[in-house]
């Protein structure tokens, strides 16, 4: 495995001088290629600088640079450009139906519906754990996140149900003053 500062090494340029009794080819700038694999975007590369940087956090140097620059190759467990997209946009749905769950409870009036946005925050918690994991192909020195990403589950869901119930008795009370 390459280490961190072999990845960071400025790409060479060879340089050849052209003679009309040889042919030499011309110079050419040699950068990794792995980036880009059959024209298609990595879909690591997709997540753009805000997971390299929670990568870089989140593990040991030589992997979290590794993964960040895309010089890795990767492995079969790797997921795919679909599945990314379902990963990302499940996440940024949470948080727009975060956002909207809170604008509800302001523009209604009962304050109940802002308690189901923050019930929601510990699922979110459990997504940013799964993506990381899975930015790292699943590695076994975070399989912690899998833990957490449990026990937000357990949590999230126990206060969402709280936020529902408090709903439901908030509706009723005003349902009773009307």
């Amino acid at each position: 495995m390459a280490t961190a500062a072999s990845l960071l090494t400025t790409p060479t340029i060879s340089t050849s001088i052209s003679s009309p009794s040889r042919r030499i080819p011309e110079p050419a700038l040699q950068l990794p290629t792995r980036a880009v694999t059959g024209g298609a975007i990595r879909p690591a590369t997709l997540l753009g600088l805000g997971a390299a940087g929670l990568a870089l956090a989140t593990a040991d140097p030589a992997r979290a640079a590794a993964a960040a620059l895309l010089l890795d190759g990767e492995p079969s467990n790797a997921l795919s450009l679909p599945t990314w997209t379902v990963h990302v946009s499940s996440v940024v749905e949470w948080i727009t139906a975060m956002g909207l769950v809170w604008q509800y409870g302001e523009v209604s009036g009962n304050e109940s519906w802002k308690g189901l946005s923050w019930g929601m925050v510990p699922l979110l918690g459990g997504a940013f754990c799964a993506c990381v994991w899975h930015f790292f192909y699943n590695s076994e020195s975070l399989e912690v996140l899998v833990a957490i990403q449990a026990a937000l589950t357990v949590l999230g869901n126990a206060t969402m149900c709280l936020a529902a119930f408090r709903i439901y008795r908030s509706s009723e009370e005003r349902s009773k003053n009307m």
